[in-house]
């Protein structure tokens, strides 16, 4: 019996994320980042999405297109824990799954109706790559989704890795004005893999046309050159 089945895209996220370094570990580390909702041809119906601007957060279940392989594992390696320790690809986010699904929760900042792409949605806090596939949109409901008393197992807290960044201003000058704060959020959240711990190392992150080079000593990130 083949029980196999078939999901579509209904939408793609853009932004200024070009490629998997960079990218948030979690939603929401990283408010500051803008991405867009771009509905394809097929569910650009504005019936759709009637109703949606009463809630403040979405929740996004997406594909890991830029992770997939054939296979799984039943065991990964989370980055977060120094990436020899293995746990059980259940009781991890990790993008090496049997499906490839991610789960994001991002604010819904504003809906917009376009002449050329229907309406479309302004989220920040993705953790999502530019052109990622999302398969479905659902409200994040407080009642039903806010566990306040839940653990949070072998995670590390975001606050134990955050870097203090130094960006002279005439690099930052670089950047547009709008993605200023945007950038530095996502190197405050430590891009480097965690095995990785060389000063002498200088690291090329891409944010949206541009390429970011940085070193870190420490807790101390040092943005070296932004080149267009």
């Amino acid at each position: 019996m083949d029980n196999a089945f078939l999901i579509r895209p209904i939408a793609h996220i853009e932004n200024d994320y070009r490629e998997k370094f960079g990218v948030p570990r979690q939603s929401g580390l990283v408010p500051e980042q803008r991405s867009t909702i771009v509905f394809e041809p097929e569910y650009r119906q504005e019936e759709a999405l009637r109703g949606i601007e009463g809630f403040s957060y979405l929740w996004l279940i997406w594909q890991f297109s830029e992770s997939m392989r054939d296979g799984w594992s039943p065991t990964v390696r989370p980055p977060r824990l120094g990436g020899n320790t293995r746990m059980g690809v259940f009781a991890s986010r990790s993008p090496f799954r049997p499906n490839s699904l991610g789960l994001s929760c991002v604010s819904l900042c504003e809906v917009q109706k376009t002449a050329d792409r229907g309406t479309v949605l302004f989220v920040s806090g993705a953790d999502l790559v530019n052109g990622t596939p999302i398969f479905d949109i659902k409200p994040y409901v407080p009642y039903a989704d806010c566990r306040p008393e839940a653990t949070g197992g072998f995670s590390v807290d975001a606050a134990a890795y955050s870097l203090d960044v130094v960006c002279f201003d005439e690099l930052l000058e670089r950047v547009e004005p709008q993605k200023r704060a945007a950038l530095l959020g996502t190197l405050r959240c430590d891009p480097r893999p965690s095995y990785q711990n060389d000063p002498d190392r200088i690291y090329k992150m891409s944010f949206g046309t541009q390429t970011v080079c940085f070193s870190v000593d420490g807790r101390r990130l040092t943005v070296t050159d932004i080149i267009d």
